[in-house]
């Protein structure tokens, strides 16, 4: 997309800069948005190649987004190499969403983030159970992923910070 309009005045000449600045950005902002993003495959762990493809960024930009949200931390194997996780790339994607489709600043999107999880916590609250002592399997089971769950967030509490 080329525009070329010659203006003695300054101000004119800067008006129609930033219009044809405006125009290239609403057309590579159309184009970044037609894609449709391949689905997720079954698997446990993604590469920052798979996960890159996965939701149409390139992968320094994964690094990139790793410093800037601190909702990715995606796990180092030997080598640093990254491995992520099924709920990274939907995060990844949702912060893509965030920034290309909705037109939101990193800064905007770091705060959506933060509305979205609070917003999570306070709809999923903790399943209660009456559990007679006949089923002392099923309450150690309980117990046990109730463990899981609360050191898994605890994790995340402490990357956070």
């Amino acid at each position: 997309m080329n525009l070329v309009i010659n203006h003695s005045s300054t101000a004119g000449s800067r008006i129609v800069q930033l219009i044809a600045f405006h125009a290239k950005k609403e057309f590579w902002m159309a184009s970044k948005n037609n894609q449709t993003l391949p689905p997720i495959p079954d698997k446990r762990y993604f590469s920052i190649g798979e996960t890159a493809g996965l939701c149409a960024v390139k992968p320094h930009v994964l690094r990139y987004w790793e410093q800037e949200f601190c909702q990715l931390k995606p796990a180092k194997r030997s080598g640093g190499r990254r491995y992520y996780q099924f709920k990274d790339v939907h995060i990844i994607r949702y912060i893509r969403e965030l920034l290309y489709d909705k037109g939101f600043t990193i800064s905007g999107a770091k705060q959506q983030l933060r509305q979205t999880a609070k917003g999570a916590f306070a709809d999923n609250k903790p399943e209660v159970k009456v559990v007679d002592n006949k089923n002392d399997g099923e309450v150690k089971n309980i117990v046990s992923q109730l463990i899981v769950d609360l050191e898994e967030l605890l994790k995340n509490l402490e990357n956070k910070g």
